[in-house]
């Protein structure tokens, strides 16, 4: 039975219905009035008009909303997996989706009904211990993938080295509740980012350690369309302006490279042997490096570096960026 036919049965109830209504008829009457009016034809339509809705539902349902049967509810899952719903799943942000069909468990783990009947029959239930990353992956996008923190994962750094979601995430057995991480942070990141963690232990470094940061405070670690991963700011300006919004602009007149090349051209982010996590151990040999003697134009000093220069910061103070002097001066 087609579309154009069920919308052809519609189309005659509502013409028999607009005939047989007044404006003090009982529903009740109309009632009556539409069965004995009503062809056999229509009466089947409308008998099976639901069957062709669902089937329909089913056709234009996400990966996460297809399955092969009944739904039965949290309620059901808590029988058998009471200490697991209990001391883990109640107290996560995935249990606020429980109120809603098809959703909780079985929104991961699709339809129980089969798993149910079968006696807790793992090959009838999704299962992630044998699934590959991509499908798992696949599985927690369908929900997550037009989120902002999660929508270029496909494209990312952990994604192109075959790290898949729970190998970061796990949704029973999380060691931090709010984001399910399998460890917290930055024990987790350290697992795989080893060169990270010893700049962390360097002299001068970003608070990491000490539970002041977290690496996702600057890091999207599910991808972004900038190096490193690094966040940024809604004007487009590095994630370091979050914090240190004096250096961060605009100016008058600005340093290029802080606007081109950004806050790690001349420091290092993680953690350095130098004050300030500059690259190099003195302030007027990091200056050179661009504003060399030979150099013309605009980038060019008009004076040589002289012994009791040690620091160009001497002068050029204001280094970040001026409002009031074209050449940096106090």
């Amino acid at each position: 039975m087609g579309y154009c036919s069920l919308q052809r049965c519609q189309m005659e109830l509502a013409r028999a219905s607009h005939q047989t209504r007044g404006s003090d008829v009982k529903t009740r009457i109309v009632s009556k009035q539409l069965r004995e009016s009503a062809s056999p034809t229509i009466l089947l339509l409308l008998l099976i008009q639901p069957i062709l809705v669902a089937s329909q539902q089913e056709k234009n349902a996400t990966p996460s909303e297809k399955g092969t049967g009944q739904y039965v509810g949290v309620n059901t899952c808590k029988t058998c997996h009471e200490d697991l719903y209990n001391k883990n799943f109640e107290n996560t942000p995935h249990f606020k989706t429980t109120l809603q069909d098809g959703y909780g468990c079985e929104s991961c783990h699709g339809p129980g009904a089969a798993h149910v009947e079968g006696g807790g029959d793992v090959t009838k239930i999704i299962s992630f211990k044998s699934m590959s990353k991509k499908d798992a992956n696949a599985r927690c996008l369908s929900c997550h993938g037009e989120k902002h923190q999660q929508r270029h994962f496909s494209a990312s750094a952990h994604a192109s080295n075959d790290v898949g979601c729970l190998d970061c995430h796990s949704p029973h057995h999380a060691k931090e509740p709010e984001h399910l991480l399998v460890r917290s942070q930055p024990k987790l990141c350290y697992g795989c980012h080893t060169a990270a963690k010893a700049d962390f232990a360097k002299p001068y470094h970003h608070r990491v350690d000490e539970g002041l940061i977290q690496c996702s405070d600057c890091h999207n670690v599910h991808g972004t369309t900038t190096i490193h991963q690094v966040r940024a700011l809604p004007t487009g300006d590095a994630i370091c302006g979050k914090c240190h919004a004096d250096k961060q602009g605009p100016f008058v007149y600005e340093h290029v490279p802080v606007k081109t090349e950004g806050c790690s051209s001349c420091h290092t982010p993680h953690g350095s042997t130098n004050p300030r996590y500059l690259r190099v151990s003195q302030v007027n040999l990091l200056c050179l490096q661009c504003h060399s003697f030979p150099a013309q134009g605009p980038a060019g000093p008009s004076h040589n570096q002289a012994t009791k220069y040690q620091a160009c910061t001497m002068c050029h103070a204001a280094i970040h960026g001026s409002n009031a002097s074209n050449v940096f001066f106090r």
